[in-house]
């Protein structure tokens, strides 16, 4: 049985090491990609501290993310690759770091709470699939050390889904 075990926010290295351990054990002989998608980002959302929005975009068509498993306010449901943050991630197969969301050009504001983002890209065998995206409301929340971190959760999350039927 799987268990949270609260994570505190002193040493990023660390905390990420935690999490990844937690993930990986929460999605454990479990293999259907949105219920893992459903509890990644619930427990991103629970122990990782200064989110208001964790969650997933799936590339349904080639030109369109579309909403899936998130926590927080209710989102955009559709974003064209391209645009705005989690657009432009998929669109350059790497991860996008914005310290203020209000400088980064056509920046899609689904909650005018979110101050800075994340968006890390989610590929499986060459395969783009949509992106993880963290939100917070504080300018400047997210560094590299956060950045590699969420690169390793998005890592597990991917290996441990089941992409043939998707």
């Amino acid at each position: 049985m799987f268990a949270a075990q609260t994570i505190l926010p002193g040493d990023k290295p660390a905390l990420y090491r935690e999490l990844s351990s937690q993930l990986a054990g929460l999605l454990e002989g479990e293999a259907d990609p949105i219920a893992n998608a459903a509890n990644t980002s619930a427990l991103v959302f629970q122990q990782v501290p200064d989110l208001n929005w964790a969650g997933f975009y799936f590339l349904k068509t080639p030109g369109e993310l579309v909403l899936g498993p998130f926590q927080g306010k209710p989102a955009c449901v559709r974003i064209a690759v391209g645009k705005g943050v989690c657009g432009t991630a998929v669109e350059r197969r790497a991860s996008v770091l914005v310290e203020d969301v209000y400088a980064f050009p056509g920046h899609i504001f689904c909650d005018g709470g979110s101050r800075s983002e994340l968006v890390v890209p989610l590929i499986h065998e060459g395969r783009m699939l949509g992106v993880l995206d963290l939100d917070s409301p504080t300018p400047g929340r997210f560094d590299v050390d956060d950045q590699a971190g969420f690169e390793k959760i998005a890592q597990i999350y991917v290996a441990a889904s089941n992409w043939s039927a998707s």
